[in-house]
């Protein structure tokens, strides 16, 4: 169920709650009067009609699912056929103020209070008809009316204030729930965007970051009805005045730019009321076609970062729509960081793994190729001469060819995508080890004391993928004869070691993974793939002599 469906049938509740509690206060005020026998006829009316609203009470709950409640109609018609029976004025001022209310929660002020001026006059002339006060009493008739439509439309106001608040929270969920991580920027962005061109009635609605770390301006556009994926424009910082304005504190509306033209707008910082008002330039106008605008901006680490801006309303704008553009703005600042923040991650995280892909293929399969075509070119100039060494260079150079084959295969596996459940991660490790051995003249031993795993599915695709990896770089680089993993598990966490008998890393000691980073050593792969689950790496080296990794991940 939607928040707003929520606050809705909250509201309704509340109507269905209080209509019994209303028309007993007015049985309790007709009991009270000096000569209640006068009133048995319409107390008789009020009985029935309370019967009626406690029966409606697990009617609406039972047709919740069909959005049905009692129609006002059916209390206004209970209301007047109370004033026309009831031989007292001050019972009726009970229902006549539930009415009042409900019109008000269900259709708003501007409905409501003509209602709430209609009834309190019928109410006072039927009060003067009745002679409980004399029509000479002019003053006093006149206070009466004023009375009872203040008190009216009060409640009416009330009402229109929860269901106006009812509607915002309905409208923040919903914009809210438009920025979602999973679904990624350009998705999160399209929706949001089509939620506000759609509240606001405009014909485009724009969204300009400024992202400080690549110096570019990012603009998201979309026209009122598309549906198509988002793909942003970028513009040097150079043209941050042309949609992020002079002035990224200024709130601004202008409906009419020809001339001197025709805006208001303010200071987000304290309200004050803008003197002059920013404009876009000319060039960037004539592109979007400009007629009419709303601009706000909007904050990441509490700095403004971005506008937004509605093109283009089908009606004018006012100062509750600019107002309102504001909250929504602030409301969706953290959630629109989110997105950004994941969006810049994933950059990094897709940065770093084409890094380390370069490396891989430049550190070994292209130095490969490298050295079989100095060897092709030199088996060219002896192969007439020497028939039997170019024979052999090139069965040399086959098995050359087949291990760079294996190792290219080996590469396009690991960046495949993998899923790795706890369940599968001891099988997983002892079915690469056994590949490991095939391929390699290494000793491996592979020691798992925790029989039963239970660790978060993404800790052990990143467990996975450190084990594979380090076993790959001892391969390729450490010359080593035997390597020991050891994987264990306690109620706190889960720790791999890899050790091994190799030459070790160029430095010596035991060094952390921030460590690491200030000194710019150690595998940078396994060092960012242990950040990625909140893990800590520890590196013990002893040149010649070997090197022991200690990947520690916490599971609290």
């Amino acid at each position: 169920m939607s928040p707003h469906e929520t606050d809705r049938r909250h509201l309704e509740r509340q109507i269905v709650f209080a209509r019994p509690i209303v028309v007993l206060l007015s049985i309790l005020a007709l009991l009270q009067q000096p000569h209640p026998e006068e009133a048995k006829r319409t107390i008789s009316f009020l009985v029935a009609y309370l019967l009626l609203a406690l029966a409606v009470i697990p009617l609406e709950r039972s047709l919740r699912k069909r959005a049905w409640h009692l129609p006002i109609a059916c209390d206004l018609l209970a209301l007047g056929v109370f004033m026309y029976i009831t031989p007292l004025s001050v019972p009726v001022w009970f229902p006549y103020l539930f009415v009042c209310w409900v019109a008000g929660m269900r259709w708003g002020l501007r409905a409501a209070v003509p209602l709430a001026g209609a009834l309190a006059l019928i109410l006072v002339l039927l009060t003067a008809v009745r002679g409980e006060i004399g029509w000479m009493r002019v003053v006093a008739w006149m206070g009466l009316l004023g009375g009872t439509f203040g008190g009216g439309a009060s409640l009416a106001f009330l009402a229109d204030r929860s269901r106006h608040f009812a509607s915002q929270n309905d409208f923040f969920s919903h914009i809210t729930a438009t920025l979602q991580v999973d679904q990624g920027l350009a998705e999160s962005l399209r929706l949001m965007l089509e939620e506000l061109a759609r509240a606001f009635d405009a014909e485009v609605a724009l969204l300009a970051y400024r992202d400080s770390d690549l110096e570019r301006i990012f603009i998201w556009r979309l026209k009122a009805g598309e549906s198509e994926r988002l793909i942003p424009e970028s513009y040097p910082l150079a043209r941050a005045d042309g949609f992020l304005l002079d002035d990224m504190e200024a709130t601004i509306c202008w409906n009419s730019l020809e001339g001197p033209g025709n805006g208001f707008g303010w200071d987000r910082r304290d309200g004050r009321a803008l003197k002059t008002l920013p404009r876009l330039p000319g060039p960037t106008q004539n592109e979007l076609n400009l007629r009419s605008m709303l601009s706000v901006a909007f904050d990441q680490s509490g700095q403004a970062a971005g506008r937004i801006f509605l093109l283009n309303g089908r009606k004018p704008f006012e100062r509750p729509d600019l107002a309102w553009l504001e909250r929504i703005a602030r409301h969706i600042g953290p959630s629109l960081e989110n997105v950004f923040l994941l969006r810049h991650v994933r950059a990094r995280a897709i940065e770093g793994e084409r890094s380390r892909i370069s490396r891989d293929l430049h550190d070994g399969i292209l130095q490969s190729l490298l050295s079989i075509e100095i060897q092709l070119d030199v088996l060219r100039r002896k192969v007439g001469s020497h028939p039997e060494q170019a024979e052999a260079s090139l069965g040399n150079l086959q098995a050359t060819v087949k291990n760079e084959g294996a190792e290219l295969r080996r590469l396009v596996t690991d960046l495949r995508p993998l899923r790795v459940q706890s369940a599968d991660l001891v099988d997983l490790m002892h079915g690469f080890a056994e590949r490991y051995r095939n391929e390699s003249a290494l000793a491996l031993d592979v020691i798992i004391e925790s029989a039963d795993l239970h660790a978060p599915d993404r800790v052990c695709r990143e467990i996975f993928q450190i084990y594979r990896e380090a076993l790959n770089n001892i391969k390729k680089h450490a010359k080593a004869s035997h390597v020991v993993v050891k994987l264990t598990q306690d109620d706190s966490r889960i720790v791999l070691v890899v050790d091994d008998n190799g030459e070790g890393f160029s430095f010596a000691g035991r060094f952390t993974g921030d460590e690491l980073d200030r000194l710019r050593l150690g595998p940078i792969s396994i060092k960012e793939r242990t950040r990625t689950v909140g893990g800590f790496l520890t590196v013990e080296s002893n040149p010649g002599h070997g090197a022991r990794l200690t990947i520690e991940v916490p599971l609290g």
